[in-house]
Order: C-alpha cells, then sequence, then structure tokens
C-alpha cells in the first residue's frame, strides 16, 4: 500500500508579523481546520467531498 502525501502544514499558513493567514478555504460544513484542495477549476473538500467551483 503506498503511503499517502500528506500537505505540510507550513504551506497552509502564512505568518505575518503577529497575524496569521490561512492561505486555503476551510470547509464550510466541517468547519476550522479542514482545508479545501485546490483544482484547477474547483475547490474541493477531501473529507466531505464539498465542492466549490471557480469563476
Amino acid at each position: 500500500m503506498p503511503k499517502e502525501a500528506k500537505a505540510a502544514r507550513s504551506k497552509l499558513y502564512k505568518l505575518e508579523g503577529e497575524k496569521l493567514q490561512r492561505l486555503r478555504p476551510q470547509c464550510p460544513r466541517c468547519g476550522p481546520g479542514v482545508f479545501m484542495a485546490e483544482h484547477s477549476n474547483r475547490w474541493a473538500c477531501g473529507r466531505c467531498g464539498y465542492t466549490d467551483f471557480k469563476k
């Protein structure tokens, strides 16, 4: 069984001074802490399957 590739947490956040900025949107169904994956035409949640199409 192949090993799953996990996103590094350092790639999900950006620290500017004392403010923490999230670089990806969070899933509206799952709530805080669950980030959505970016695809060419959509954002998708890998946990619940919620999809938001880009405009």
